[in-house]
């Protein structure tokens, strides 16, 4: 029979699936079946649970970044003025810097910005807020500001007042058609001293970026109010840059240097988040090789079942040898055992991860429903909701670390119960 057997045969397949549907008198070889079917299928989801949510934070972090802030921002290094002492770093010639600029390639856009620190005042309510001094035509090309989605208000009115984050918004109790007092330091020059200036502008539109951090601080004025605002008549403070490639910007550096000129410096998008991103990298990394551990522990009690199913059919596999059945195919038969509990296992598993990831709003909201609220803070976590990207690469890893595992902790068992002695198997019975 062994010679004219090809591997992997019916019959191996017949008695490997008697031995998994063992009953509860031998032993608990079932009950032990089922908790490594449960254990694999519980760390497999774990798994695919983690890495989509860890895949969309990334993303949705990525996409803030880039949606609603500049690619790279080229400013000067500023001149020292003889008189007060003080470093000028306003750009004079902003149109001709913003010409050479739109001539490197792979930039689609340049935008002046005027920016400033300022307090917000309205009725009672008060509000530090970053002002952004910018073009109508520029603020449209920003994605995550305007949106038909996600803001509210006629943003073809900006000339006629101010765009404010959502956060702010909320902060300071004011909606779409109310004034708003901006109070900067920095005002008029009189004989007296600085006096502050203060000026009051209509909220025509109300953006929400997804971030926070920006909903909670950011103001858009229109450009020439914003350099009449802030003392900056016939000047910018920086040029924002977007690219049509993002990810390239380092590529871009050198050259968008030479286009501003001496003086100039670039400040890109990586250097203003690279660090929180390489923190996910790591993060990402330790939560993949901890959840590995938690994989292979759930694999390892394929391992005892496997033993007491050895142990149980001692019996059986030394009347199998006896008739004629090799080592190879003994070790098929405990293998087969242990590959499919991690196969099924493995399967369900997917599937609750890829569900989990694809309802994960409707499950949060039910968590946060039965906890009674406030389970995610987006002021301590940065974005309004638990994000998840399901991807082909991060199941596809899953899949192969569950089974890779649960292959090989079978041989062990399988190869114990291969190299069983027939006449030992059957001395007492």
């Amino acid at each position: 029979m062994a010679g004219s057997t090809a591997p992997f045969a019916p019959f191996e397949w017949m008695i490997a699936w008697r031995y998994l549907r063992a009953r509860r008198a031998e032993g608990g070889v079932s009950v032990m079946t089922w908790i490594s079917l449960i254990g694999i299928t519980l760390a497999v989801f774990a798994l695919i649970a983690t890495l989509a949510v860890r895949s969309g934070f990334r993303a949705e972090f990525v996409d803030t970044i880039l949606g609603a802030n500049a690619h790279a921002t080229v400013y000067t290094i500023g001149t020292v003025d003889p008189v007060t002492g003080r470093i000028d770093q306003t750009i004079a010639d902003y149109t001709g810097m913003a010409d050479r600029l739109r001539q490197v390639p792979g930039v689609t856009r340049v935008a002046p910005l005027v920016k400033g620190q300022v307090m917000a005042n309205a009725r009672d309510r008060n509000a530090g807020i970053e002002v952004y001094g910018i073009a109508l035509d520029d603020l449209k090309t920003i994605p995550r500001i305007v949106a038909e989605d996600t803001g509210r208000g006629d943003i073809s009115r900006f000339a006629d007042g101010i765009a404010i984050g959502s956060g702010v918004a909320r902060e300071l109790g004011v909606t779409l058609g109310d004034k708003v007092k901006l109070i900067s330091p920095n005002g008029v020059k009189t004989a007296f001293g600085t006096s502050p200036r203060v000026k009051a502008f209509e909220v025509v539109y109300i953006f929400s970026a997804g971030r926070y951090d920006i909903d909670r601080v950011r103001v858009y004025m229109p450009f020439v109010q914003a350099q009449s605002y802030f003392n900056r008549e016939g000047t910018a403070d920086e040029m924002e840059v977007m690219l049509s490639d993002p990810e390239k910007v380092d590529n871009l550096t050198l050259e968008l240097l030479r286009a501003g000129g001496a003086g100039t410096q670039v400040w890109t998008w990586r250097d203003a988040s690279g660090g929180f991103l390489r923190a996910l990298d790591i993060e990402d990394n330790v939560m993949f090789v901890i959840l590995s551990i938690l994989v292979l522990i759930a694999a390892m009690n394929i391992v005892s079942g496997l033993i007491m199913l050895v142990k149980n059919k001692g019996r059986d596999i030394g009347i199998l040898r006896t008739m004629g059945l090799t080592e190879a195919s003994v070790l098929r038969v405990f293998f087969i055992c242990g590959a499919f509990t991690g196969l099924i296992g493995t399967v369900f598993g997917v599937l609750l991860g890829c569900l989990f990831a694809v309802y994960i709003d409707p499950i949060f909201s039910l968590v946060n429903y039965v906890s009674g609220g406030g389970v995610w803070d987006p002021a301590v976590r940065g974005i309004y909701h638990l994000p998840a990207k399901l991807q082909l690469g991060d199941v596809l890893s899953a899949v192969s670390l569950s089974l890779g595992l649960s292959f090989v902790v079978t041989i062990f068992p399988a190869r114990r119960a291969a190299r069983m002695n027939p006449v030992e198997a059957l001395r007492y019975e």
